[in-house]
């Protein structure tokens, strides 16, 4: 029992257990000096549990006649971990979920000593998270159908309707959820097209889980494989472009959206296709790092008009 925090949950339970008892009895029970033992007692009181010291010849540790432990017990980050997962769930459109959010943080905030729940209320009334809107409504069943099947490797029968309006059956392994740009994506093996692909939820007309299973490869990661795939959607124009810069510059200045990032020496190559050359040149017009367009030529004429357009707005007087 060598972990502070587990001597200091087994402090709390002897109290728990025990009506009274002396602080050699605690401190032998916990194998620690007298010293440490107070340290214990005094981290017990900064989660706001009340323990009583008696002192004289009787005296020894109690809890506060009346207290009743709570469920459950958080410290300040954890309470704080809990407070801000609650506020970034409202963001995640599932609309079956709103009101279990609410009466989640009423229960939690009802069994949390008075200083965390302060803490946490406070976090709710003041602090907003700017995550994506949702765009579409959240399904919750078929999110935890998803979810489920994806943990027990079970393969899953849907009904999907694509942009196009066109209705198609699918048999799925699915591999893993994502949440991404205010919508959610469920990631896998398809069985129709033999290749891995991404599915909106919201497009899924209906889902049945299947008795046959799978196994779900190791390395799988279901948010690069979407980022990937929304990459590589196919648009009229291919673009490739040479960053002068490193991988991690050149994603957090374009984002993964845009196309498919490749380590080239001392620089990264953008491979990217896009149906508009005068947006896809203002994207880079505003790099703070050079750039060499290889294909196609009219993206050169495109920056062009750019680099014009802004000249002539530099020099209005």
């Amino acid at each position: 029992m060598a972990n502070p925090t587990v001597r200091v949950l087994t402090l709390l339970e002897l109290l728990q257990t025990h009506r009274h008892m002396s602080g050699r009895e605690l401190a032998e029970r916990l194998d620690v000096d007298r010293r440490t033992l107070r340290r214990y007692i005094q981290a017990l009181e900064e989660l706001g549990i009340p323990v009583t010291t008696e002192r004289g010849r009787h005296g020894g540790y109690r809890l506060m006649p009346g207290f009743k432990l709570p469920p459950l017990m958080f410290n300040s980050d954890e309470a704080l971990a809990v407070s801000l997962g609650l506020l970034a769930a409202q963001g995640l459109g599932i609309a079956e979920t709103a009101p279990a959010l609410e009466t989640a943080r009423a229960k939690l905030e009802r069994v949390m000593p008075a200083r965390l729940k302060k803490q946490a209320q406070a976090l709710g009334e003041s602090a907003r998270l700017e995550l994506p809107s949702a765009r579409a409504p959240g399904d919750e069943r078929l999110l935890v159908l998803f979810a489920t099947a994806t943990q027990a490797r079970q393969r899953v029968r849907l009904d999907y309707r694509d942009d196009r309006n066109q209705a198609t059956r699918r048999m799925l392994n699915p591999y893993g959820l994502v949440f991404r740009g205010g919508r959610w994506y469920v990631s896998g093996w398809c069985h129709l097209r033999r290749d891995l692909r991404s599915f909106r939820l919201d497009r899924i007309i209906e889902a049945t889980p299947l008795e046959a299973s799978f196994e779900r490869p190791a390395d799988f990661n279901p948010a690069e494989h979407l980022a990937h795939s929304i990459a590589s959607l196919p648009r009229a124009i291919a673009v490739s472009v040479r960053l002068h810069t490193d991988l991690t510059h050149a994603v957090e200045e374009l984002g993964r959206n845009i196309g498919v990032f490749t380590p080239d020496g001392n620089a990264v190559m953008l491979h990217a296709r896009t149906d508009s050359l005068t947006w896809f040149a203002r994207q880079l017009a505003h790099q703070p790092f050079d750039f060499e367009i290889l294909d196609p030529p009219e993206l050169c004429d495109a920056l062009a008009q750019q680099a014009a357009r802004l000249h002539r707005l530099a020099e209005r007087k």
